[in-house]
């Protein structure tokens, strides 16, 4: 005679799956909300870009300069501008913040490591507007016009050395993270092998560690990008600029014109499309910052070795 084994309910508690349930759904009612958000900023900012370019002359949109109250929207202007500013950033902080992360991933004692990496994320949280007038009072007397006597006060290249610095914290601390994620073996390995340390470091880890760095590389461009304050107050030409090559000369960013138009002050005197501008310059900064995260996402799947 043989007996039936007993069923044994593995459902769990139903209140606890119940509460399971509304975690879930309030989980996902945040990731909904938020690409609800993005959708709704993108949609707005298309929106009004198309209705500022149905407005103007395409012809005002290669010009001389960028003078929205005149009706002179060159945006080559305020492009090259953002792009001068941002290479200049990219100069300084990718040596600087991949030396500091290779120091402390590498060389630096854990003492020393454990003061150096939160000083170093402190100055990340260093607010712009500070950078902005260390660029106007330090940075432009003391290095710009040493090395051009004939720079004003307000050039591209100091607004890019400051820009520059506020950047160097992230490229470091995103790197020295990605140094530190290469597995010991490695390291170990190599020296097995009679490497030197500064053979491993530039053989070994750094190209474990290309697709972590190149990613906080193409952060910091897209952080360079997007910087405000520093570009606004250093680089000169808030009200607009002519077309400008030279970095010691004052110039104009995607940044900084919408800072002029957000202000209020061109919605009232000059052209009635200064103040729409706005969005069509946003609109394109949106699409350079995505561009830039694409790429390197697709660049860091790419290149990502597994351990």
């Amino acid at each position: 005679m043989t007996t039936e084994a007993p069923t044994i309910d593995l459902t769990g508690s139903r209140p606890r799956l119940r509460r399971e349930r509304r975690v879930r759904r309030l989980f996902l009612g945040a990731a909904v909300t938020s690409i609800l958000i993005s959708l709704l900023i993108v949609g707005s900012l298309a929106g009004e870009a198309w209705s500022f370019i149905s407005k103007v002359d395409l012809s005002s949109l290669w010009d001389l300069g960028w003078f929205p109250r005149r009706d002179m929207f060159d945006i080559k202007t305020v492009v090259t501008g953002t792009l001068l500013i941002s290479l200049i950033a990219m100069v300084v902080a990718t040596p600087l913040g991949l030396g500091a992360a290779i120091y402390l991933s590498e060389y630096a004692r854990p003492r020393a490591r454990r003061w150096l990496k939160p000083i170093l994320e402190v100055l990340a949280g260093v607010p712009s507007v500070v950078l902005g007038y260390f660029a106007l009072t330090w940075i432009s007397p003391n290095i710009v016009m040493r090395l051009n006597p004939h720079a004003g006060v307000f050039s591209m290249a100091a607004a890019g050395i400051g820009v520059g610095i506020l950047v160097t914290p992230l490229v470091a601390s995103v790197s020295e993270d990605a140094m530190r994620a290469v597995p010991h073996a490695l390291r170990e390995a190599s020296y097995g092998l009679g490497a030197k340390k500064a053979t491993t470091v530039t053989r070994v880890v750094f190209p474990a560690a290309a697709s972590g760095i190149m990613a906080s590389l193409i952060l910091g461009l897209s952080r360079a990008i997007g910087e405000t304050m520093v570009v606004a107050m250093a680089a000169g030409a808030v009200g607009g600029s002519l077309f400008e090559l030279n970095v010691f000369e004052p110039g104009q960013t995607m940044t900084a014109a919408m800072t002029a138009l957000a202000i209020g002050s061109d919605q009232v005197a000059g052209s009635n499309n200064a103040f729409q501008s706005l969005f069509f310059v946003g609109l394109l900064l949106f699409l350079m910052t995505l561009t830039l995260n694409l790429i390197s996402d697709r660049f860091v799947r790419k290149v990502r070795e597994k351990y």
